[in-house]
Parts: C-alpha cells; structure tokens; sequence
C-alpha cells in the first residue's frame, strides 16, 4: 500500500525488550536524519509514555500523538497539526455528530484527549468514563454514540446498550491488527476501525510529506527586527554591542528561511550554514547584487564596513525589505595590532563585536593548519627523496598492507598525469618507479610558505632544516600572515566542496628541476587538505544591532589576493532575500583594487552579475586627496579636517570621480554613499553630492548610520533600490585569452591611470613560465598599494603620466589567478610601537572583553 500512494517505508524493529531509554535514542536518530520525514511508533501499550512519544519531532509525528501536536489540535491549528489516525478513523464511521452524546469508554490518554477535542468541535456531546465506573450502565443507556478504547469485561453486559446504537471498538493494533474482542457481533466494527485508521495513517504519511515538501520551498521572512536607541554622544562599539541583546541564532535562522538541518549552531549568537541549501533553493530567482566599494582609502577610514551593515539595516528593519550583508572574517593581526575590529561600528555594526573579531567559527585556523601541513610536505619529500633509493622510496609511498599492496586514489591520479595506466604497483618499471616516486623538487623554486594569523615581522624572512636531523637540507623561507594564503582565496572562490578539493589540488607550490610545476595533488595532501577545510566552507550565520542577516566567510588579503568575502556566502544569501531582496557585499579597499577584483574574478567564478556599486567617501579623505596635510589613525586631526574646506573639497573630489569613472567602465549604475561626520559642514556636504551627480553617478547620498542606526541610511537604500532598476551593462574589463602582460596593461592604463607597465627581467620571466604552463589564459589579481592609484602611497588624488613598475608576477593556480606585484609588497605585517593589544583585555570576573574596539 505504502508504495502505491508514492512512499518508501523502513520498519525498523528494536530487539524484544529494548528500554524507554533505547527507543528514545532510536527515535532522536530518526528526528535528524534528514532523509526521514516522517515517523510513526508501534510500540507494546506499556511503552507509549510521553517520554517516548514527545520524542517524535512535531514535524515528523504521522501519529499526532505529542504533546506539541496535541497542543495544536486543541488551539484549532488544522494546517499544522495531524488528527491521530484512530480519531480519523473514528470520525469516518460517523455522521450528523451535532447535538449528539458520544461516550468513550476506557479511551484515555493521548488518543482519548484527541477524540474528544475533534468529537466537541464536530457538535457532539462528549462523556467519558472508564469500565468500573459506578454511573457506566446509565452513561451507557443516554449515549447515542459509543466509542470502546479497552477490551470490555465479561461482567458488563450488552444490553446495557441501547439497542442500534452504534459501537467504535477501537483498541487494536494498527499494523499487526490483533484483536482482544472476540465477541462476533462486534468483529466486524473492530476490523473495520483497525483497517481504517491503518489507511488514515497512510494519509498521515503523506500530508507530513506534503508539508515537508512545502517546507522545502522558499518561504517568505517572518523578521521581528530588533530595535535600537541611539544615545548621544555615541558609545565605544564593544558597548554598543554590549548594550543590545541578539536573537538566538536558531530563531534567526527558520525567520530567514532556514531549515533546522540546514545550520550548525556555535554558542547562543553564531552558526554554520550547511551548503545543502543552495540544492534545495536551486529554482529560487536570485535577488539584487550590490557591491560596496570606496575611494582611494587614506589612515583614517571611511568606513565601508559601516555603510554595508547600515544599509542592511535601513533596507530590512525600516523600509520591510529583506536584505543579507557578506562581510570579511577579520584576522587577528590587523586585531591586535593597528586597526582593531572590523565589523562595522557606531550604530551599523555586526554583533557580538567580539566574537566576530576573535576566533568566530575557526576558519582562519583551519587554513592555517591546511597551509601548514602543505608546507611541511613540501620539505620532508624533498628530504626523503634525497636520503632514500628508487626502491624504498616507492616500497615506502606504496606500502604493503595486510598482505596487499595497491595505490591511493589520489596516486592512481598521478599516474594517470604521468601517462602511466596501470593501477597494479608490482607491474610498473624501473623508469616508471622512479618518475612516479620522485617529484624533484627545485627547492630554488618553493613559492609555497607557512602561515600564521599575528603580525610577526621577525617571520618575514627565517632559515629552515638547521636541525641534525634534517641532514644538512637548509634554505631560506618565510611565514605570511594565514589571510595571505592561496587557501584563503580558494575558501573565498570556490562554488562548492568538490570545486574547492579541485581547487586545492591544483595549486602549485614550486617546480621541478624541469621547470614543470609541482601541484598539492602531486604531494598526495589534497584529500588532508579537503579534510581539514570541510567546516570552514560553510558560511558562519550572524546579525546586525538591529537583527538583519549577515554572512561573515573568508578574508582574502585585499592586496595580494582578491579582497571580497565568498561566492558560496552571496549565491546563499541571494537564495534566500528571495528575488526582491538584496544582498550587499564589500570589497577591500578602493573601486581600483577591490571593486576591480570583484568584477574580473569574483564575479567570473560565480557567474554572478552585480545590480549596483555603493561609492564610500568622507569629506575628510577627499580633502585629503585635495592636498590636505597628512593624518595618522589616534593622532589629533589638523585644522584642515575640522574647519569648512570647500576649496580641498572640490579639489580632492578628483578622486572620487577617478573612481565613478572606473565603475563605469563596468556597465554598473554608481550610487555614492558619503558617511557623515560631525566636523562636515551642510556646504561641503551638499557640494561633495552635486559634483558626484555631476560625474556621472546615479545618486549621492549623504548617510548617519554611524550614529543613528539603519534610519540614518534609508535614503540610500531608497537610492539603492531604485539605481537597481535602473539598465545594467555589466561588462568584465578584458578577455582572457589576451596575453598576461596585455592585461596587466589595460589594468594598469584604464584603472589606475597609468601611461604604460614595466616589466622587470624576472616579472618578464615569470609571464613566459606561466604562459608556457598553459596559465596565460587566468585573469589578473594585481598586487598594489591601496593607499594610491599609482604604486607610490604618497601620490593622492589622480596621479597621471606614470609608469608603473611590475617588480614580479606570481600565481595562485588553485585560487584561478596571475598576481603581478607592484613594487615591494609585503604579506607579513608588522607589529607597531604601540599595538591595540595595550588596550584589549579581560575581566576575569564577568569574562567579557575589553577594550577591543
């Protein structure tokens, strides 16, 4: 029967005697096996207690029979509740119940319950009572309708039933059908009932699947935003945070649409977001893309984290529209050391602050122990192919084990790369062996480094191998700080786990001693390394102070790599805005870095197609750029940054427009979003949006997030929403067929302003290497200053008329890029003179933080 109304049954049987304690166990494995929805009890009567049956997830309750299901049928619920199937059964054997008395004999509990609630709410007059009750022969007599739950005993006579009345008998066993009345006249209803309620809980069966089948479908936002009270002067952002109390990220998550198997729940306030969801919202329409980049950034900050999380917040908590922010996960370096926090601040900020800014779900640890292990691999093959034969090495990386040897996946696929299609190890050559077991690494060559998440300088170039035991192997190498690591930009490319365990294999790590390149895959380390990412590829779940979705995953160093937070963070949350939402995401640094790299290489390995770009400005870095003195972040800010400066302003206003033009180049409407300060004067407001009106932006908009909250972005996500409107040309800057040295030119001259490149001799040789490795063809990752337009960070404004020197090129095969550097760039920061770290510390009475930010 099951089969023919389109369901696939399991009956599990527990061993006779099983325990309360075992079925329960059994039961909660069930409830989260995402491949059962729906579960249904037979089970000795002694073993039905409400321990066992509010086991059964709500959900997945075919039999109705727990207390929340119960709750619900009382409360009128019909859509989110099951009528138990022998009540069904019951009310399918009677007609016309209005005004009519039914009595139920000996049907307590859960099924009795249920009975008369449907019974009273069909018009019947319900009693109850059990066999030895005194009053029976009389309640009997009165009854119109009379429903047995027990077996009847020998001393209560028929006839003490109306004659015609109809008798329910319904205590049976609803899959095996045994019976305990025997008595024939009443055979006939007993069967009838057992046979009925086994088809009611078929139907049971599939109305659970039915609402599990709707529950699967993109479902509109029930968001109950929480609300703010700015104070004035503003607090520090540690007790903004502290001050507002988070929904608990369960509640958060099924109000945006996610379902419980779907997340993974770190503490109260953060969870992870299991990439099962894009399969299930697969033929959900997409929402509004929208980029927030800036001008060229000066030591004071403007602030593109704030606006990002202000505008999520305007546009969900004030004007009703759903809306997702993807943000960066920050590194411990920049924390502890120069910058502090990064998850926005004032008002518009992601909370708790300092989960965010600390540790969050052990991402960044993950890479740093997947790089590692990399990099250790590295030296210990090049030792151990120096130390050993052709024969152990091979005897050694193809061992025998319990009598048998063979390959591993990972070195049948090596093979298969050598042109070598055997897959048993004693057939191979001596030549075969040995071009199989030595990758010959030209330690001259090793690209690949450590990594660690601090801000060490002493790391920036060491010695390795200076140990006896290395058998005299030493070289020079060096530590980058972990968000520097090409498995950070692969975290943040990738579309899903096995285009991330691709993704791993191929990156290279150096070359042989024929100049061919030497992969993670030829290390044999990918599986490991997949292993050890499994988690981190899901995006951790957190909110705004007003209780808006954020997504924080991935923090690619924005000059070396590409600067945006993950693909598989904004495909997620554009899924789930559904098509009218929007979901904003920020790019490092300025549009000619960040923006730049979002559109040529985020935006090709997603496939995705951006709606808006949101220009971040101060007035204060545009006088700046307007040749304003110097500033330096916790130094007093000059008269220059403080008095009305129109003049600086419109002078520095180059800048911005360098920037609009060079989203233009993209095809995407340009919305500026300029973040207030209490030193701007109303004119120079006013004029820093005429002039970006002027150069050819959609809109400008002055903003008061920082101190007000989302209402004092709602003009800009009014902006915002109607530049997404607006026709989008969307264009990527150059093909990727062109030569490397082609496209580092356009780069160069069409977004930094520059008259021409040149390349060094060993830049110049780098490109011929890759060109030859079948690498020409990837697009460009340039790494650059973001303190300039040009290379040198003193040069504000719009530099013109210079060369820019390519002083190397470098690649990450496995991230899909060519990284040409730009003068000396360094992936290890250094600590300053007096780091944040003199201010964060820890109260060891309340554990919380201080100081942070």
């Amino acid at each position: 029967f099951f089969w023919q109304v389109g369901l696939r049954v399991n009956h599990i049987c527990l061993p006779e005697g099983s325990s309360k304690d075992e079925i329960v166990n059994e039961i909660l494995r069930l409830n989260e096996d995402p491949n059962v929805q729906g579960l249904a009890l037979d089970l000795p009567g002694s073993l039905y207690s409400s321990k066992v049956l509010n086991a059964v997830k709500p959900e997945k309750d075919v039999d109705g029979l727990s207390d929340v299901n119960l709750g619900r049928l009382v409360r009128g619920d019909a859509n989110d509740c099951v009528v138990p199937p022998t009540v069904c059964a019951v009310m399918e054997l009677l007609e016309d119940l209005d005004g009519k008395t039914v009595l139920l004999v000996g049907a307590g509990g859960a099924v009795g319950a249920a009975l008369q609630c449907v019974l009273q709410r069909e018009g019947a007059v319900t009693m109850s009572c059990q066999w030895r009750d005194p009053q029976l022969q009389t309640k009997l007599h009165h009854a119109d309708v009379v429903v047995v739950g027990s077996t009847k005993p020998e001393d209560v006579p028929v006839s003490w039933i109306k004659p015609g009345t109809p008798i329910i008998i319904c205590s049976c066993d609803l899959l095996s059908e045994k019976h305990s009345n025997d008595q024939q006249n009443n055979r006939a209803a007993e069967n009838t009932i057992g046979s009925l309620a086994i088809a009611m809980r078929m139907q049971n069966m599939v109305k659970t699947m039915e609402r599990w089948i709707q529950s699967q479908q993109y479902r509109k936002w029930d968001l109950h935003c929480l609300k703010l009270q700015p104070l004035s002067p503003v607090p520090s952002d540690i007790e903004i945070s502290r001050a507002q109390n988070p929904k608990a990220v369960d509640v958060l998550a099924k109000e945006i649409g996610l379902l419980t198997n779907e997340i993974e729940i770190y503490g109260q306030t953060k969870a992870k977001v299991r990439l099962s969801v894009l399969e299930r919202l697969k033929d959900q329409p997409d929402g509004k893309y929208v980029l927030v980049a800036g001008i060229t950034p000066t030591p004071l900050g403007e602030g593109k984290s704030t606006v990002t999380i202000g505008l999520v917040q305007a546009l969900t908590a004030h004007l009703n529209v759903n809306s997702f922010a993807c943000l960066r996960q920050p590194s411990q370096g920049p924390t502890f050391g120069v910058k502090g926090g990064a998850a926005g601040g004032g008002y518009a900020q992601v909370i708790p602050m300092e989960e965010f800014n600390l540790h969050l779900t052990g991402d960044i640890h993950a890479i740093t122990a997947a790089n590692n292990l990399l990099a250790a691999a590295i030296d210990a093959r090049i030792l151990h192919e120096n130390t050993q034969s052709d024969k152990t090495l091979y005897n050694r990386l193809v061992p025998i084990v319990n009598g048998v040897r063979e390959f591993s996946a990972i070195q049948l696929a090596r093979l298969r790369r050598l042109g070598i299609n055997k897959t048993d190890p004693e057939t191979l050559s001596e030549e075969e062996i040995s071009k199989f077991a030595h990758l010959d690494v030209d330690p001259s060559t090793i690209t690949w480094q450590r990594v660690v998440d601090t801000n060490d300088r002493f790391l920036r170039k060491i010695t390795i191998g200076q140990a006896n035991t290395e058998k005299g192997f030493v070289r020079q190498a060096q530590f980058d700080i972990a968000v520097a690591s090409e498995i950070m930009a692969i975290l943040a490319l990738t579309t899903s786990l096995q285009d991330m365990k691709e993704r791993l294999g191929k990156m290279v790590v150096a070359n042989d001693k024929k100049g061919e390149p030497v992969t993670a895959d030829d290390l044999g380390v990918t599986g490991a390394l997949a292993v050890l990412m499994k988690d981190a590829i899901k995006p951790t779940l957190m909110q705004t102070l007003e209780g808006t979705p954020v997504f924080v995953h991935a923090g690619p160093f924005a000059n070396i790599a590409h600067g945006n937070s993950s693909v598989l963070a904004d495909k997620i949350a554009l899924k789930l805005v559904g098509e009218k939402g929007f979901v904003v995401t920020e790019a490092g640094f300025g549009a000619d870095i960040g923006m730049e790299k979002f559109f040529n290489i985020k935006c090709r390995a997603s496939g995705l197609v951006p709606s808006v770009v949101i220009l971040v400005a101060t007035v204060r870095a545009l006088k700046m750029h307007g040749g304003g003195p110097n500033v330096s972040a916790g130094a007093p800010l000059k008269k220059e940054y403080t008095e009305e400066n129109l003049q600086l302003v419109a002078d520095g206003c180059c800048n911005l427009q360098k920037q609009i033009q060079i989203t233009q180049l993209f095809g995407v409407p340009v919305v500026v979003a300029l973040n207030v300060f209490k030193t701007d004067s109303p004119a120079e407001i006013d004029l820093v949006c005429k002039i970006a009106k002027q150069c050819g932006a959609f809109d400008a908009v002055p903003c008061n997030h920082w101190s007000a909250g989302g209402r004092g972005a709602v003009k800009l996500a009014q902006a915002v929403e109607k530049a997404a409107n607006q026709k989008n040309s969307f264009k990527y800057l150059y093909n990727l067929e062109l030569p490397i040295v082609e496209k580092i030119r356009i780069i160069a001259q069409k977004v930094y302003g520059a008259q021409d490149i040149e390349l060094s001799p060993t830049a110049q040789s780098q490109v011929d290497r890759y060109t030859r490795q079948g690498f020409g063809n990837l697009p460009i990752c340039m790494a650059k200053t973001h303190l300039s337009l040009s290379h040198q960070p003193e040069r504000k404004g719009v530099p013109t008329g210079f060369i820019l020197p390519i002083s190397d090129v470098k690649a990450s095969i496995g991230a899909g890029f060519i990284y040409p550097l730009v003068g000396t760039m360094s992936t290890m920061p250094g600590l300053p003179t007096r780091p944040c770290f003199y201010d964060i510390d820890l109260d060891p009475i309340t554990e919380q933080v201080k100081g942070l930010f």
